[in-house]
């Protein structure tokens, strides 16, 4: 693959907190490799801008391998850039050519207040992981793998839905806000397997009931969230959540 360089018009969303009144910035960036990251052409930015005793951008980052889910930007109307699967870490500059104009947000939620710059609070996912619960299984020993037989779809399908890295590009996609597939992808991993059965019910009506309480909006089925995810997460997950809240809600009745 051919090695390239070019210069980039930037325009950053800049807030100094969730009271602040956030606007657009426009920064000129030079001799970009294509090789570098999304996130590393951010860092060369800022090492620029703090050079100018300016405030650099605030965005989160941890792992830079495509698995923690923090690298969450809205990059030119789509939640983690164009390529399909990928989250922002993963994103590489030969996406872009010489000239390009980006246009970088944070996620625009109200259960996701902006921090600072392009960092968002998603603390509304682990309250809505909270409120599931734990899983009642004996401690001690570690039980053989292969003592409790699992049929394979099962497993896959609890495996797919267990690679939800909670980065939040669902919501931010949606027309409504919604973590529906967020806490679908939650919920189907455990009802899936045997270890999950205790709560099963109790947790699908807890997780919904914080969902709907940090102010996410409803699902419509537009399958937008599908579309951005970077782990692929089916939509197939929220028909399951709303199969396993219908079979609660008549129990608790």
């Amino acid at each position: 693959m051919q090695h390239y360089t070019m210069n980039l018009t930037l325009k950053v969303w800049r807030q100094k907190n969730s009271k602040s009144k956030g606007h657009f910035e426009s920064y000129q960036v030079k001799n970009i490799s294509s090789e570098m990251s999304f996130l590393e052409m951010i860092d060369v930015l800022n090492e620029e801008l703090i050079a100018e005793g300016k405030d650099p951008i605030a965005f989160d980052h941890d792992c830079r391998e495509g698995i923690c889910g923090m690298c969450s930007m809205y990059i030119n109307g789509r939640p983690h850039g164009p390529w399909e699967q990928n989250t922002t870490c993963q994103l590489h500059m030969r996406a872009y050519k010489d000239g390009d104009t980006i246009v970088i947000e944070p996620w625009r939620a109200n259960a996701f207040p902006v921090i600072k710059d392009l960092m968002v609070d998603r603390s509304a996912f682990d309250r809505i992981i909270q409120a599931g619960g734990y899983i009642s299984v004996n401690t001690g020993n570690a039980v053989d793998a292969n003592a409790i037989p699992i049929e394979k779809q099962k497993a896959d399908d609890a495996f797919m839905a267990a690679a939800c890295i909670g980065c939040g590009a669902c919501v931010a996609a949606c027309k409504n806000s919604s973590a529906m597939l967020f806490t679908s992808a939650k919920v189907s991993q455990l009802s899936l397997l045997p270890q999950g059965d205790p709560e099963r019910k109790t947790r699908v009506l807890n997780m919904v009931a914080q969902m709907d309480k940090e102010g996410f909006g409803a699902c419509t089925n537009t399958g937008a969230c599908e579309a951005v995810c970077p782990k692929g997460i089916s939509l197939s997950n929220i028909a399951r959540m709303n199969a396993e809240y219908f079979s609660a809600s008549l129990v608790a009745q």
